[in-house]
C-alpha cells in the first residue's frame, strides 16, 4: 500500500460532490504528517507530474481547489464524468494529458532516450550570440 492510498480509498467512500478537509483532517485519515511543502499552492495542483498524493484523489474521482495554505484547508471535488471529445489530452500538460498521453504514444516514442549527452561545461541559459543583447541603443 502507498503512503497516500488511504486518502484514496477514503475519497472513493464518499458520496459527496465537495469534499472540504482540513490539512489536519488529511493526516488523520493517512495516520502521519504531510509534508512541508503542504504549505505551497503547487503541491496542491491537480498535475499529476507534481507529487504522488495528486494521483490518489484523482483515482477517487475528485480533484482539488480553493486550496488555502494559510488556512490549511481545501475543497475535493468530484471531476463530473465527460464525453469522450471532452476527454482528449490537453496541450497544457494537465492531469488528463498525462494518464492519455501515454497510453497514445507511438512504440518508438524515447527510441532516443539517453543517447543525447550535454557537456557540463556548457551554459544553456546563456545567449549564443553575446551581441544580440545590445539590438538597442542605451547610453
Amino acid at each position: 500500500m502507498g503512503k497516500y492510498e488511504p486518502l484514496r480509498r477514503f475519497l472513493a467512500l464518499q458520496n459527496k460532490d465537495q469534499i472540504q478537509m482540513s490539512f489536519a483532517e488529511i493526516e488523520a485519515v493517512l495516520g502521519e504528517p504531510l509534508p512541508a511543502s503542504k504549505k505551497f499552492p503547487a503541491w496542491w495542483s491537480n498535475n499529476t507530474m507534481n507529487n504522488v498524493m495528486t494521483k490518489e484523489w484523482l483515482a477517487a474521482g475528485y480533484q482539488s481547489e480553493q486550496v488555502d495554505v494559510v488556512g490549511e484547508k481545501l475543497t475535493f471535488r468530484r471531476i463530473e464524468a465527460k464525453s469522450k471529445a471532452a476527454q482528449k489530452p490537453s496541450r497544457n500538460g494537465g492531469p488528463l494529458a498525462a494518464s492519455n498521453a501515454q497510453a497514445k504514444r507511438p512504440s518508438y516514442f524515447g527510441a532516443m532516450k539517453g543517447t543525447l549527452k550535454i557537456d557540463p561545461s556548457l551554459d544553456l541559459t546563456e545567449p549564443a550570440d553575446p551581441e544580440w543583447g545590445k539590438v538597442y541603443d542605451v547610453d
